[in-house]
């Protein structure tokens, strides 16, 4: 009989408050059961193995990043529209480093709801650059040129891989607007096409 109060919904609530505290490479079964003070066994009526919580952990952080974007750039366009979906996105991410890193790898197409959450935060970065007129393989490359871009720079940050004694706030804004004048150079070139 599984134990009063503790349900599916329950122990991925759960294992998602302990992948930010200690990594989602890190999670396992045995510490979403500790942390739930129940035996592993017991864990199992409730999940059906690591890989399923992960992708359930990797779904509802998409979901909850693509709704951060979304909400940020609600009603902005252009440099505008990039530098709220940016510090949004810095700002969820090193709240929520465990969820970041579930959200990183691309879904496995067999799975609906991956695909579907996925599908959500590109559509929400698609939405932001729509306003610089690009299409096709333009979009797609300034797409991956602003997450890699903004990937790189939190996963540095996170590592603590940012030493000098400049302002790291600083010098994120100054990327940020590094990134608005490259996505404005790539909308005059479509333009002239």
């Amino acid at each position: 009989m599984p134990r009063a109060g503790l349900s599916p919904e329950r122990v991925v609530s759960e294992a998602e408050l302990l992948i930010d505290e200690v990594g989602f490479e890190q999670l396992t079964l045995a510490a979403v059961a500790a942390r739930l003070t129940v035996r592993l066994p017991s864990l199992y009526k409730h999940v059906e193995s690591l890989g399923a919580l992960r992708s359930q952990l990797a779904v509802r952080a998409t979901r909850e990043l693509a709704d951060v974007i979304i909400r940020a750039t609600a009603g902005r366009s252009r440099g505008d529209a990039v530098r709220a979906l940016a510090g949004e996105y810095r700002r969820w991410a090193l709240e929520h480093p465990g969820r970041y890193a579930a959200t990183v790898r691309a879904p496995d197409p067999s799975n609906a709801e991956a695909v579907a959450a996925a599908d959500a935060a590109v559509r929400a970065v698609l939405a932001v650059l729509d306003g610089y007129g690009l299409a096709g393989d333009d979009l797609i490359d300034a797409t991956r040129s602003l997450r890699a871009s903004l990937h790189g720079y939190l996963a540095l940050e996170a590592a603590g891989g940012f030493g000098l004694p400049q302002s790291i706030e600083v010098s994120f804004g100054r990327h940020v607007e590094n990134l608005v004048a490259a996505l404005e150079t790539a909308a005059g070139k479509a333009a002239r096409r």
